[in-house]
């Protein structure tokens, strides 16, 4: 078992958990090798599958891109698998369903487990469980990624997500439901399917298809849509509350404080800075900062983050708990100019996209503890470098709308 335990990834996926031959148990995890060995370390619940893990012989795990994806491949295995330890623990009132309505132009909604033999009867498809999804984000995700409407066909104004384009004109009239269904509907299935490596290779295909034909808008969106298949920012997906109820994570682990900082630069006075917290379970968004820039004339990513940093350490802020590491969005240049600001001994990580920004590129200083820590933790750190750059552009828009 110690042998299994070292050689599973830091990635994204799901874990398999074998008794003998036979499949017991299946899980997710934003980091496969912190979730499974939390269960063979501390104390244990009730449930089943903490129980009888003295009788697991055997773990397996398939990584994926995204966490979103771990969360549909975990619902198809336990679907099709129906592992006794999932089938014993499972909680009614936390385990959710994707469901797609059979009107015109179909919706995708979520719903509960005891709301499910309602509904059956008036939807299309139904996907699931889900247990501990973050359905809020989860929503934002695939509406984005799929263009979903949730407009009124016809409505006579443009929607919100039309003016985001988001919305393929189901609100004014520019596509027609057999369309919506090919173009939106009929890729969504396939993805919650866990067909996404087939679905992109479809959607290639229609790209060049729609190019030639010189369709260049819909070969632009195809293209886009694409990109957000392969790089789906999902860090908020998996609720942490949900593991905090089934105390799978140790206290001491989730103790730890990674706080990332970017810069999100928009003309003279459009600069603003965010700051994310996260620990082992993921974010901690109650902790979340934002900053306006105030004396950086021109517009330095460096400088901004001096100024963050030096504001972040002020005496007004000693309430705040001290962060055990500093992430931030950058190379060499920004890494150098958090060090010398801080007045504590403090590990600074920087990410940069590497020469061909297609590689992310660690910076830090080559102690073995915090090669170590990278090294254990490289998913983690990209997924809340991600977030501070997520959580800065949304700042920013803020700022600006408010302006205009």
């Amino acid at each position: 078992m110690k042998n299994i335990l070292k050689n599973i990834p830091t990635k994204p996926g799901i874990y398999l958990f074998y008794k003998d031959k036979e499949l017991v148990y299946v899980g997710k995890a934003t980091n496969l090798k912190s979730r499974v060995k939390s269960y063979f370390k501390g104390s244990k619940t009730d449930r089943p599958i903490e129980t009888h893990i003295d009788q697991i012989s055997n773990i397996k795990w398939l990584t994926t891109d995204s966490v979103l994806e771990a969360i549909i491949l975990e619902s198809i295995y336990i679907k099709k698998h129906q592992p006794k330890y999932n089938v014993l623990g499972k909680d009614n009132k936390s385990w959710n369903y994707f469901i797609i309505t059979k009107d015109k132009f179909p919706e995708l909604k979520i719903i509960r487990q005891y709301d499910l033999d309602q509904l059956k009867k008036d939807t299309k498809n139904i996907y699931g469980p889900y247990p501990g999804l973050n359905t809020k984000e989860a929503l934002k995700i695939l509406r984005k990624i799929f263009n979903i409407s949730t407009c009124k066909p016809n409505q006579g104004k443009e929607c919100f997500y039309y003016q985001l384009h988001q919305c393929l004109g189901v609100c004014t009239g520019e596509i027609n439901s057999k369309d919506y269904s090919q173009k939106v509907i009929k890729p969504l299935i396939m993805f919650l399917r866990g067909n996404k490596k087939r679905l992109v290779t479809d959607l290639k295909k229609q790209m060049v298809s729609a190019s030639k034909s010189e369709n260049y808008e819909e070969a632009a969106r195809l293209r886009d849509q694409i990109g957000n298949l392969k790089k789906i920012q999902d860090v908020t997906l998996i609720n942490k509350n949900f593991f905090e109820e089934q105390k799978n994570i140790l206290t001491s682990k989730s103790e730890i404080r990674i706080e990332g900082y970017d810069i999100s630069n928009f003309g003279e006075k459009g600069k603003v800075g965010s700051m994310v917290v996260f620990n082992y379970n993921g974010p901690i968004k109650s902790e979340y900062r934002k900053f306006k820039i105030k004396s950086v004339k021109g517009q330095s990513d460096v400088d901004c983050l001096k100024e963050i940093m030096i504001r972040r350490f002020k005496r007004k802020h000693n309430a705040w708990a001290k962060p055990n590491y500093i992430l931030v969005d950058g190379g060499k240049p920004q890494v150098n100019a958090v060090k010398k600001t801080l007045l504590y001994d403090i590990p600074v990580i920087g990410i940069a996209k590497g020469r061909a920004r297609k590689k992310n590129e660690f910076i830090f200083d080559r102690t073995k503890k915090l090669s170590e820590f990278v090294k254990n933790n490289e998913q983690l750190l990209i997924q809340a470098r991600d977030e501070a750059h997520r959580f800065a552009i949304n700042y920013q828009r803020s700022t600006r709308r408010i302006a205009s």
